[in-house]
C-alpha cells in the first residue's frame, strides 16, 4: 500500500528505521546536515549545500544499508523522507521516538486514515 499523505508515510517511514542504531545515523546525519545548512545560509556559500547533503544522509543511508538491512525512503520519497528525519529527530530529542516506534510496532506501522474503511 503506497502512503497517500503523510500521516501514512510517517507510519512506513518508522517501519522502516526499527533499529536504533539505525536511529542514531539519522540523528547524526540530520544534525550534521542543519548545521551545515546554517554555515551555508549564514556565508551564503552555496558550494556548502552539496556537502550539506553529503554529511546528511550519508550516515542515514550508511545506517539502511549495514544496519537496517533496506534502501532509504529517500531513494522513492525524497521529500516526506526529509519531514520525516526532522520528525525524528524532533522525537529523539523529546524522548518519545523509542515509544513512537512502539506504538506504531502494536498496528504494523501502518495508520489508518478517517477515509479508509474496514
Amino acid at each position: 500500500m503506497e502512503p497517500t499523505n503523510f500521516e501514512e508515510f510517517w507510519a512506513f517511514y518508522v517501519g522502516e528505521h526499527r533499529n536504533p542504531t539505525c536511529r542514531l545515523f539519522h540523528y547524526v546525519g540530520t544534525s550534521a546536515g542543519y548545521a551545515v545548512a546554517a554555515v551555508a545560509l549564514a556565508t551564503l556559500n552555496p558550494w556548502l549545500i552539496p556537502v550539506g547533503l553529503v554529511v546528511g544522509y550519508g550516515p542515514a543511508w550508511i545506517g539502511h544499508f549495514f544496519i537496517e538491512k533496506n534502501k532509504p525512503a529517500s531513494f522513492k520519497y525524497p521529500l516526506w523522507s526529509f519531514f520525516g528525519d526532522a520528525k525524528m529527530l524532533s522525537f529523539a530529542l523529546r524522548g518519545r521516538m523509542t515509544d513512537e516506534v512502539a506504538r506504531l510496532e502494536k498496528v504494523g506501522f501502518r495508520v489508518r486514515t478517517s477515509a479508509v474503511t474496514a
